[in-house]
C-alpha cells in the first residue's frame, strides 16, 4: 500500500520535525537502548520499549524494510548513570550471593517476558553486551592515541576532541554536567570512561585483559560499538528515554563522531544515527517508580491485581511519546474499559461473518508485520467513502511524528461506524490494531473476548468457577423474581471481594476487588 502521508518524526538532536529519509532506500535501521538486567524492569522503563514499538510497527506500515536492535547490558553500567559508583551487576551479584551470569540471565528472561506480555514485537536483533567486549576494545584501542588519555582508574574519552559535544543534551558549559563523577586527573568535567580498570586487590566476576590493563568496558561503549556493528554507521533511528539524553545518548555521539573521523553536528548524520529519539517520562507520585524504593511498579505487579498487561500498553498509547505520562490505577482502569470496548466491537464484528478471513495474523517476529504492506486495504478497495477517508485520517495520525491518540480516535470511529460492510469494516480495525500492537491473542490462539479482561487479582481467594456457579443461581432467582435471594447472592459475593455489575453496557458482569 502506498500511503499518502509523509513520515514525520521529531529529532531530538536537532529539536526539529523532519521528514523521515532513510539511509539506505527501502530499508529503516533502528537502534535502541534496552534495560541494564540487574533489577526486573518497572512500568516507567517498558514505556520505552512500546514507544520503539509503535515507532517501527509505524516504519512496517509506511513500507519500510525494517531491521531493529535492542541491546542488553549485562555489564559496565554504574550505579550512577554518570560514571559513577560500583558495576550494577557486580553490586548485584555481591548482594544476592549468586553468579553475576545467573543474575543476568534471570532479569533478562524476566524482561522478554514483559516485552511479550505488552505485545511487543521482537527485534532483528537482542544484542548481549558481554559478547562484544574484543569489539568494544578493538573499537576503543582505534580512538584511543587521538581522543582518549589514561589515568590509574581506567581510559577516558576527552570530550575536548570531538565538535559539538553535548548538543544532544544541550549542555554545552565549562562546567559540563553536574552529574559527572570527579576523578582526580580528568582533563575536562565531562569526560567519561570507556574502559575500566580492575582496582587493585579486587576481582570481578566480569573482567577482560585489554592494553589499558585487565577490567570492563564502559556503558556508553557498548551501544556505540553494537549499533555499528549490527547496523552500520550512519544508521537511521536511535531511540532511548528521555533520561538518555542528557548523558548517555551525548556521550555515545561523542564516541561515535571519534570513530568515524567525522566533523560536528549541523549534520545529524555525524552523530552516527541521522534521527535521535527520546521519549518522556512515565510519572507516579507515589515514589514507586524508582527501584531503589522496594517494592516498584513492575509489570507483573499490575497482573498481580487482576490487570491485563494490554491495558497498560493503551494507556501508554493514548498519550503522545514526548508528554509526560502520570500513572494511577484510576488511569489504568480507564484505559482497561477501553480496550474492552474495542475488544466486544471486534468479538461482535467476527460473530457477523462468522470467521476471521485472515486479516489477523498470529505472526509477531520482525518479518511478520512486513505483511501490513500486503494484506493492508487499498483506498481502491472500499466502497463506503467513510472508509477511504478514515483510513486516510489514521494514516495522517500515525505518519504526524507517532500520533497514536489521535490514531486510536480514528479507530474507535472505524469500530463505531454503523451500516457499513462488515468484512471491510473489520479488515481495516484489524489492520489499525495491528500497527498499534492491540492484536495480542491469548496463548492457544483464541481471540481476546471481554471476559478475558475481568480483573482478577492473584490474591483472590474465590475461584472463577464458584463465581460463575453463584451468578447462575443469581440469574435464576431474578428470573422467578425472588430478588431477596438475588441480593443474598450478590452479598454473598460481595463478602469474598466480587463485584456484581447489573446493567453495565459493556457486559460486565463481576470484577474482583483489588
Amino acid at each position: 500500500m502506498t500511503n499518502a502521508a509523509p513520515l514525520i518524526l521529531f529529532n531530538s538532536l536537532t529539536r526539529q520535525l523532519e521528514p523521515f529519509v532513510p539511509v539506505h532506500e527501502g530499508e529503516a535501521r533502528v537502534y535502541s537502548c534496552g534495560p541494564t538486567v540487574y533489577n526486573y524492569p518497572h512500568i516507567g522503563n517498558m514505556r520505552a520499549y512500546v514507544f520503539a514499538d509503535i515507532l517501527g510497527r509505524t516504519l512496517s506500515w509506511k513500507g519500510y524494510r525494517l531491521t531493529h536492535v535492542i541491546n542488553i547490558t549485562d555489564v559496565g553500567h554504574l550505579t550512577d548513570d554518570a560514571d559513577a559508583g560500583e558495576d550494577k551487576l557486580e553490586k548485584a551479584a555481591k548482594f544476592s550471593a549468586q553468579s553475576i551470569w545467573d543474575i543476568a540471565r534471570h532479569y533478562t528472561e524476566a524482561y522478554w517476558a514483559d516485552i511479550r506480555a505488552l505485545n511487543i514485537r521482537q527485534p532483528a536483533h537482542w544484542s548481549i553486551a558481554t559478547d562484544y567486549v574484543p569489539q568494544m576494545i578493538e573499537f576503543a584501542k582505534s580512538i584511543a592515541d587521538r581522543h582518549c588519555y589514561e589515568l590509574d582508574s581506567g581510559l577516558y574519552f576527552d570530550t575536548a576532541t570531538v565538535a559539538d559535544y553535548g548538543r544532544l543534551a544541550r549542555a554545552q558549559t565549562d562546567e559540563g554536567e553536574g552529574r559527572i563523577e570527579a576523578v582526580e586527573g580528568k582533563r575536562h568535567a565531562a569526560d567519561f570512561a570507556i574502559w575500566r580498570k580492575t582496582p587493585p586487590g579486587e576481582t570481578r566476576q566480569m573482567e577482560w585483559d585489554s592494553p589499558w590493563g585487565k577490567g570492563a568496558p564502559g556503558w556508553h561503549l557498548e551501544c556505540s560499538v553494537m549499533s555499528g556493528a549490527l547496523l552500520g554507521f550512519p544508521f537511521d533511528i536511535h531511540t532511548g528515554g528521555i533520561d538518555h539524553r542528557e548523558i548517555h545518548h551525548p556521550n555515545e555521539i561523542a564516541q561515535n563522531q571519534a570513530r568515524c573521523c567525522t566533523n560536528g553536528l549541523d549534520n545529524p548524520a555525524n552523530s552516527g544515527a541521522k534521527i535521535w529519539m527520546h521519549n518522556n517520562f512515565l510519572v507516579e507520585r507515589s515514589g514507586k517508580m524508582s527501584k531503589s524504593s522496594g517494592e516498584f511498579l513492575r509489570l507483573q505487579l499490575l497482573i498481580d491485581r487482576g490487570y491485563h498487561p494490554l491495558a497498560y500498553r493503551l494507556m501508554c498509547l493514548q498519550a503522545h511519546y514526548r508528554s509526560e505520562l502520570e500513572f494511577s490505577w484510576d488511569g489504568l482502569g480507564a484505559a482497561l474499559t477501553r480496550l474492552k470496548r474495542m475488544v466486544r466491537q471486534i468479538d461482535d464484528l467476527r460473530h457477523q461473518y462468522g470467521s476471521t478471513a485472515g486479516y489477523l495474523s498470529t505472526t509477531t517476529d520482525n518479518e511478520g508485520l512486513a505483511l501490513l504492506r500486503v494484506i493492508a486495504p487499498r483506498p481502491d478497495e472500499f466502497e463506503d467513502q467513510r472508509l477511504v477517508a478514515l483510513l486516510a485520517e489514521f494514516d495522517e495520525a500515525i505518519s504526524a511524528d507517532l500520533g497514536t491518540p489521535q490514531a486510536l480516535v480514528v479507530l474507535d470511529k472505524v469500530l463505531s461506524l454503523k451500516r457499513v460492510d462488515v468484512l471491510q469494516k473489520h479488515s481495516l480495525a484489524s489492520i489499525m490494531l495491528r500497527v498499534l500492537g492491540l492484536d495480542r491473542l491469548e496463548p492457544d490462539g483464541d481471540f481476546l473476548k471481554p471476559a478475558d479482561l475481568r480483573i482478577r487479582p492473584k490474591a483472590a481467594t474465590i475461584s472463577e468457577p464458584e463465581i460463575e456457579t453463584a451468578l447462575a443461581r443469581r440469574k435464576e432467582a431474578r428470573a422467578k423474581k425472588d430478588f431477596a435471594t438475588s441480593d443474598a447472592i450478590r452479598d454473598e459475593l460481595a463478602a469474598k471481594g466480587v463485584e456484581v455489575m447489573d446493567g453495565d453496557p459493556l457486559g460486565w458482569e463481576w470484577k474482583l476487588g483489588d
